[in-house]
């Protein structure tokens, strides 16, 4: 009986106990929740950190290997492309040698003569210094040709000019203008004026002649169907203006140029062989 009793008492020691207890895990419940929340996330963490660093070993350790084999492939391919590269330029410089060698001497054999082309060049010379001596003699006969036909114009101008002042040549009387006393010998235009010939004028035309009014006619006038004739007086006003000179004809002028032309040609003639 006083087993049971201590029994009870223990067990109502310990249903307390028990309460008190869970009631202090509910209330260390969420901050022991935390710290291992906390625990496990460090753990896990560690865990990742040391698997993704083996793996970056890892992936390190492949990539080096890759690459170096890549890299040995490719500097072989370089090595195969460098190697085919020195013996074509090889091939290509002896074929060049080779062929240069060979024209030279198909070139010199048969198509290219020394003696020849020497023989060539000499004429190719002699020809060259002919042609320029014929052209400029072709060059000097156009010169002396520009040089006469400006004398011939010159000489027609003065001749011209010698024409129109043909009333200033000098008499015994009276020296001209152009013949100064001051002068030792006559000026260049004073002999022109003795070489050329006077042309004597055209006659005026005959025009009736006119009277003033209430002066008679001289001359009796005879017309058909008339009985007789009479004198008559002249009713007509006497004419004040003055006469122009007649009018010249295509012939005279081309008469007289030819004979202008004529007159420097000979002229130039003259102070040529002079």
């Amino acid at each position: 009986m006083a087993d049971l009793l201590k029994l009870k008492q223990q067990v109502e020691e310990f249903r307390k106990a028990y309460f008190y207890r869970n009631r202090q895990a509910e209330e260390n419940r969420q901050k022991e929740n935390q710290a291992a929340v906390r625990i496990q996330s460090w753990f896990q963490a560690c865990k990742v950190r040391a698997y993704l660093s083996h793996l970056h070993k890892k992936a390190i350790i492949l990539q080096k290997t890759w690459r170096g084999f890549a890299a040995r492939a490719h500097v072989r391919q370089m090595v195969k492309a460098a190697y085919f590269t020195m013996k074509m330029n090889f091939y290509n410089e002896m074929a060049v040698r080779i062929q240069r060698r060979w024209r030279g001497y198909y070139v010199r054999k048969y198509i290219h003569n020394f003696y020849a082309r020497k023989n060539y060049l000499e004429q190719s010379l002699i020809k060259n210094e002919l042609m320029r001596k014929e052209l400029d003699e072709i060059e000097e006969a156009q010169k002396r040709e520009k040089e006469y036909q400006a004398a011939v114009k010159e000489q027609k101008t003065k001749i011209y000019q010698a024409h129109q002042l043909h009333h200033l040549l000098s008499t015994k009387q009276r020296p001209g203008v152009f013949n100064s006393p001051f002068r030792q010998t006559p000026h260049e235009m004073e002999l022109l004026l003795r070489q050329v010939k006077y042309q004597v004028p055209t006659s005026l035309a005959h025009r009736d002649t006119d009277y003033p009014k209430g002066i008679p006619d001289s001359v009796e006038l005879s017309f058909p169907g008339f009985l007789e004739s009479q004198r008559t007086k002249s009713t007509r006003t006497w004419d004040l203006r003055t006469r122009l000179p007649p009018i010249v004809t295509k012939e005279h002028k081309a008469k007289n140029k030819k004979t202008m032309t004529d007159e420097a040609d000979d002229c130039f003639k003259l102070k040529t062989y002079s």
